[in-house]
């Protein structure tokens, strides 16, 4: 599929404060679903998370992911997107900032822990699913 396979309308719903949810695969092949805030580097769809979660282990061993965002306002605007991830540390945690901001209006992640390695994923679409319109 091309490199764009998001359009702007996906790109506008994608950065608007919607809750993602996205899904992976467990080791045994079971579905594994978790909402997540999400946005975009302008192209695709970006989510953070933290190293040993569930999500960023699936992720890790096999990197197929599908994710879902919809506008609670308007159960007919919708995007579902289907891919393949890249996890990058670098910049997770600004990316964390700048999402709390964006779904909180805090300027730094309140619930953040020391422990933990904030890590950026990175949903190169392959597929995208949108409702009739």
């Amino acid at each position: 599929m091309s490199d764009n396979v998001l359009t702007a309308d996906d790109l506008a719903l994608i950065n608007e404060p919607h809750l993602g949810f996205v899904a992976t695969v467990m080791s045994d092949g079971s579905p594994q679903i978790t909402p997540v805030w999400v946005d975009s580097d302008g192209e695709n769809l970006r989510f953070n998370t933290a190293r040993g979660r569930v999500k960023t282990n699936n992720l890790e061993r096999d990197p197929k992911v599908a994710v879902l965002v919809m506008d609670e306002n308007d159960g007919y605007r919708w995007i579902g997107i289907r891919g393949t991830v890249e996890l990058t540390d670098e910049g997770a945690d600004e990316q964390i900032d700048a999402l709390a901001k964006k779904y909180m209006g805090v300027d730094t992640y309140p619930f953040r822990n020391p422990a933990e390695q904030r890590v950026t994923v990175t949903v190169h679409a392959e597929h995208r699913t949108t409702p009739p319109r």
